[in-house]
């Protein structure tokens, strides 16, 4: 019995010695942020702000890495789950590596994959090599202080089961092992999940109320179309907006008389924008918005001469409909989105391209500045650069356009059982609401609404649930789920 104990001193002794030389091989907090610069360079959120689908998941993305990174710094941290993440990327030639790849609408790269390590060296090289970028740096980092710390402990050390046995500690091993075998479930999930969800939820219900109450009295009181928001702020964000907005009525009532059957949107900067709803910056004071306000007339004018270039340009191209598509398209200003129609409206005029008239009526097309190729997207509209070469641009709309109109067709009939799809689900598990981010296409959840409604769920009722791209409870009790969740 004391021989036992003794050698349990021992191992336990040994093993805090361990430890601490192991600590001089692995990466200080300071270290890994350092180290996982270039990466956070390349899905930074500010680089995407003329693309609001991309942006948002690469910010729900990072909230939910700074967490993991803060766990693995915690002393005495035991508590492991594998963690799944989508990051955006500036795109790039398509690699050969296992790590799942999928390109969005707007050029950029999607890159998913799993962390399951338990110490930031291990994590900020599992992320640099699954996004493609360089460790070197991270290799030279780890290895220059801590040479003789590296030549003390040259081979792994295995502790014996025993030793667990006795101590009751977790087998790191055992663990991650176990992690790497079993895969996040919605059950699971759901089940872990619920209650911290429905004690945000129930914080927020006044709050959700008083944003109710705000904008159909806003919306009301201007005449307003609609009120809406860019990102995905938290309730109590978005009521501090709305009162911000409610005294400027007040204030200077005379300036919103332009408003009627408008539709205002809070995001990043203002203006008005491409599909023509006036944009109140969320970081702007009351000035800014009050100017914006004023100059709504110049804008309407604006927006007229905006419209008669893409009839132009539609007959130019044999009666193809130039279209703007928010939810698919950077975040443009009138001004921005002006120049880019005069810009290729000039080209094709000079072009002379020998489209018949009406040749394409009943088609779509988008202009997109950040593409080189022509491309058809799922639901049936051109995807065509503003550098498109005139030639290269008919042979590809001739060539396309029998799909194209098969795709339109389509789309009618997904939206219709998307829409059908949603109100089933909610009524099946009385869902408070249930939506989706913009990122996830209608195929996505329609696949999803789908296999939802072959479980049963209880978790559900009442709740408000995004179909996204992860597993997360936001700040007001939603839960997020991924389109393609594992039973």
């Amino acid at each position: 019995m004391f021989c036992c104990l003794g050698t349990v001193r021992r191992l336990c002794l040994d093993k805090i010695l361990l430890q601490c030389i192991l600590q001089s091989r692995t990466l200080s907090g300071a270290d890994a942020i350092n180290a996982l610069r270039p990466f956070y360079f390349a899905v930074h959120p500010d680089f995407f702000g003329q693309h609001p689908k991309e942006r948002e998941v690469n910010e729900n993305s990072l909230k939910r890495l700074n967490g993991y990174l803060e766990n693995l710094q915690k002393p005495g941290f035991r508590s492991f789950k594998p963690t799944q993440l989508t990051f955006y990327v500036r795109e790039r030639e398509p690699n050969s590596s296992n790590v799942q790849e999928s390109f969005s609408a707007s050029g950029f790269r999607a890159v998913s994959f799993t962390l399951h390590t338990r110490d930031l060296l291990s994590t900020v090289l599992d992320i640099l090599n699954s996004c493609s970028l360089s460790t070197e740096h991270v290799q030279s980092l780890n290895s220059q202080p801590h040479k003789e710390a590296k030549s003390t402990v040259n081979r792994p050390i295995k502790w014996d089961k025993t030793y667990y046995s006795f101590t009751g500690f977790k087998d790191p091993e055992e663990e991650l092992e176990q992690a790497q075998r079993v895969e996040t479930t919605l059950m699971s999930w759901l089940d872990d999940n619920e209650a911290s969800a429905v004690k945000k939820l129930k914080k927020s219900l006044p709050l959700r109320k008083e944003l109710e109450r705000l904008k159909i009295e806003l919306s009301q009181e201007l005449q307003l179309s609609d009120i809406r928001w860019q990102r995905s702020w938290g309730i109590a964000h978005r009521c501090s907006q709305l009162h911000s907005l409610g005294r400027l009525v007040q204030q200077r009532p005379e300036i919103l008389q332009n408003v009627k059957g408008r539709t205002v949107v809070f995001t990043d900067r203002s203006g008005m924008s491409a599909a023509g709803h006036i944009m109140l910056g969320t970081m702007d004071v009351h000035h800014h918005w009050t100017k914006i306000f004023e100059r709504l007339p110049n804008y309407y004018k604006l927006q007229k001469r905006l419209l008669l270039l893409e009839d132009r340009i539609s007959q130019l191209l044999g009666g193809i409909q130039v279209i703007y598509i928010e939810e698919l398209q950077p975040l443009l200003t009138l001004e921005e989105y002006y120049e880019t129609l005069n810009s290729f409206y000039n080209k094709l005029r000079d072009s002379r391209l020998p489209f018949h008239p009406r040749s394409l009526r009943g088609l779509q097309m988008i202009l997109e500045s950040d593409r080189y190729a022509p491309s058809l997207h799922e639901f049936g509209h051109f995807m065509i650069p503003t550098v498109c070469d005139p030639t290269a641009l008919q042979w590809f709309i001739f060539a396309k356009a029998q799909e194209a109109r098969e795709n339109l067709k389509r789309k009618e009939e997904m939206l219709i059982t998307e829409k059908e799809l949603i109100d089933t689900s909610t009524e099946r598990f009385s869902l408070d609401r249930l939506y989706k981010e913009p990122s996830v296409s209608s195929a996505q959840m329609i696949d999803c609404c789908k296999r939802l409604l072959e479980e049963s769920l209880p978790y559900l009722q009442g709740m408000h649930l995004c179909v996204s791209h992860f597993y997360s409870v936001l700040q007001d009790g939603d839960l997020c789920i991924p389109w393609n969740w594992k039973n």
